[in-house]
């Protein structure tokens, strides 16, 4: 019931007005979003490394149709490697890049330009001193997000993954990549799926994502563990030290301005902690969309407003 109007929202330049000037709702913003410009970002991005973090940033946009503006969003993540070079920051922060941001939505050539762009990105990123992950979109790109992995893997082994634990299909995409030097990022999964391909119900969800867990643990590879959830948390240290898994062979994952003090408290206990850093001038719709696609996300947000915890 909610989804539509939160997306006819989203495409409102009235209310992002409203929403980012008023007092309230200013904070808001800033407090999951640091900013438009590279500078913003990389001040966020080094007051986190000050706290013990480490982060990847995500430069704001997803389903580009536009050549013009694929190449403005490449332009702007080989601007901002660049400037976490100079800062000295690049060994504590990476970059999260959507396909869809740099091409792969484009009609006939999506996949191949976002493979070349991707391509540019990769190889900025190991001038810099860092790699890149791509993020994962809804279940009919997943295939197709896969495939330009592999090819870049050729040439940027580094490159990381990113698996939804919602998707049926997920368990056996965590076989397929928990291999030596393979990095994968697990995260629940946001977008709204069918029932067809994906689980519905919390719990079920959850049982993947443990299943999928004791996979990618039990592997040679990197684990991301992305998750908010504390029962994943706790979970995640058990089944770690159970593949007798030491600390710096994993790490967490979490988002800007989403339970702060339970990252820096996992990065004092000797974790290694990755905050997601979302960026650029898109981020009204990416905080609607969010939003959109799971109406419940807008409890956890206003929650955590209250208790930053």
């Amino acid at each position: 019931m909610l989804r539509q109007p939160i997306l006819l929202l989203s495409r409102s330049s009235g209310v992002k007005k409203v929403v980012s000037t008023l007092p309230v709702t200013s904070g808001i913003v800033t407090g999951y979003v640091p900013g438009e410009t590279t500078d913003a970002v990389v001040e966020a991005a080094a007051t986190l490394v000050d706290d013990g973090l480490a982060v990847t940033l995500d430069f704001l946009g997803e389903d580009t149709l536009d050549v013009a503006r694929a190449d403005a969003t490449v332009a702007a993540y080989v601007e901002v490697l660049q400037a976490l070079a100079q800062r000295g920051l690049a060994r504590h922060a990476e970059v999260s890049v959507k396909l869809s941001a740099i091409g792969q939505a484009l009609p006939d050539v999506g996949d191949r330009v976002a493979l070349e762009n991707a391509r540019v990105i990769c190889r900025a990123a190991r001038n810099a001193g860092t790699t890149v992950t791509l993020d994962m979109e809804d279940h009919t790109t997943t295939d197709r997000t896969l495939a330009v992995l592999r090819d870049l893997r050729k040439d940027f082994p580094e490159t990381g993954a990113v698996l939804q634990a919602y998707l049926h299909r997920t368990e056996a995409d965590c076989r397929s990549l928990a291999h030596e030097g393979s990095r994968v990022r697990l995260c629940k999964g946001a977008y709204n799926e069918p029932e067809d391909v994906a689980f519905t119900d919390r719990i079920d969800v959850d049982k993947s994502y443990v299943r999928c867990l004791k996979v990618l643990l039990a592997g040679e590879g990197y684990p991301m563990i992305a998750t908010h959830d504390p029962r994943m948390i706790a979970i995640a240290g058990s089944l770690a030290s159970r593949y007798g898994r030491p600390q710096g062979s994993y790490e967490f994952q979490m988002l800007y301005g989403i339970r702060p003090d339970e990252q820096r408290r996992l990065a004092g206990s000797g974790e290694r902690v990755r905050v997601y850093v979302p960026y650029g001038g898109e981020w009204y719709g990416y905080l609607v969309r969010r939003l959109a696609e799971r109406p419940q996300n807008l409890t956890f947000f206003l929650r955590s407003l209250i208790s930053k915890k």
